[in-house]
């Protein structure tokens, strides 16, 4: 069933928020960018049903194995009693010297979150360096929730992450369905695909800390990034 959609603008001109000493001009401009965010907020539901929509993709048949904080797992066991696997592929390889901050920052974000998102789907946090190094770091950031597993040879990540086993991020979901397992979704934009001006990006972003920022006058800024440590003044 279609549903029709009142336009953007109508949706917009309903508005009636002011705020103190705003001028017409002001109000003139915010109303239109409502209605931008009004459609927005419609493409983000759009693209999360056309992504729901997709067909079935492969299916996982070799048994891949990870090492995490109590010993080792597959990929079926971080299932637990989860129809779908959401696992997040951070920058740790073992000839890095500390972890990425830019994937510290969005695990950070979502490590209070942790309860939330177990309610609906299993989640699992996946790095190449051995366990050893990925629980030191984690409690060197005062994580509890997060779990961290060591892809130690490195398979899941050349099959779904880099086929060069590149120290490089990645977002895949998996299902499990009737006790076969499927992939269903991984994040696919790179470098390549940036438009002229911005970082590399996928969309929406899952950091939450972007997202704040472009609710600012300064925006994401050109030269700043998430730092491990700003005791330094970073």
């Amino acid at each position: 069933m279609t549903t029709t959609l009142i336009p953007a603008q109508e949706l917009a001109a309903r508005n009636h928020a002011s705020f103190p000493n705003e001028g017409a001009e002001y109000r003139r401009a915010r109303n239109a960018l409502l209605a931008e965010e009004i459609e927005l907020r419609r493409h983000i539901e759009r693209v999360a049903d056309l992504r729901r929509q997709l067909p079935p993709g492969g299916e996982v048949t070799r048994e891949y194995r990870f090492v995490g904080e109590n010993g080792p797992v597959t990929l079926a066991d971080l299932f637990g009693d989860k129809d779908t696997l959401v696992i997040y592929s951070y920058m740790f390889g073992p000839k890095r010297e500390k972890p990425c901050p830019m994937c510290t920052s969005l695990m950070g974000a979502w490590e209070g979150k942790v309860p939330d998102i177990e309610q609906r789907v299993a989640l699992a946090l996946v790095a190449r360096s051995p366990i050893e190094r990925l629980v030191e770091a984690k409690k060197a950031r005062g994580w509890t929730q997060l779990k961290v597993y060591s892809d130690g040879d490195g398979a899941f990540t050349r099959d779904y992450v880099s086929a060069d086993d590149a120290d490089v991020p990645g977002y895949t979901v998996f299902t499990r369905r009737d006790g076969t397992i499927r992939h269903f979704w991984s994040g696919e934009m790179n470098g390549k695909m940036a438009d002229p001006g911005q970082d590399p990006r996928g969309a929406p972003d899952l950091d939450p800390l972007w997202t704040l920022l472009d609710t600012t006058p300064e925006g994401r800024g050109k030269d700043w990034y998430p730092e491990l440590d700003y005791r330094n003044g970073g």
